[in-house]
């Protein structure tokens, strides 16, 4: 019976899909309507699947998760900001002088004037 809901789901997703490239003279907005109502039957059906209420335990699971996060406050952002800033300019800064560094004992085993 899962088996045959998938087989569903596909069924209606393909179907807002023909319709939309069907109707093609018709005005976009029917078109669009064409695939949304596909999706959200798909949706409607894969609900009921083994895989659709797993999903859905994990989608609640998922909220209740991101309740329990606890956000920086405006200090801590700012204050890790500038870290990641100064660090940022100081590997830029280290890069550079190792890539001019390198560059000088190219030209130098060359033998080649600045």
């Amino acid at each position: 019976m899962n088996k045959l809901k998938l087989v569903l789901v596909v069924t209606f997703i393909v179907m807002g899909i023909a319709g939309f490239i069907y109707l093609n003279e018709s005005a976009m907005v029917i078109r669009v309507l064409s695939i949304l109502i596909g999706l959200i039957l798909a949706a409607i059906t894969a609900r009921f699947t083994t895989q659709g209420q797993d999903f859905f335990v994990f989608c609640k699971e998922s909220i209740e998760e991101t309740k329990k996060v606890v956000w920086p406050n405006r200090k801590e952002t700012l204050q890790t900001s500038g870290v990641v800033f100064a660090f940022v300019i100081a590997m830029a800064l280290f890069l550079w002088l190792i890539d001019a560094a390198l560059m000088s004992l190219v030209k130098l085993m060359m033998n080649q004037d600045t």
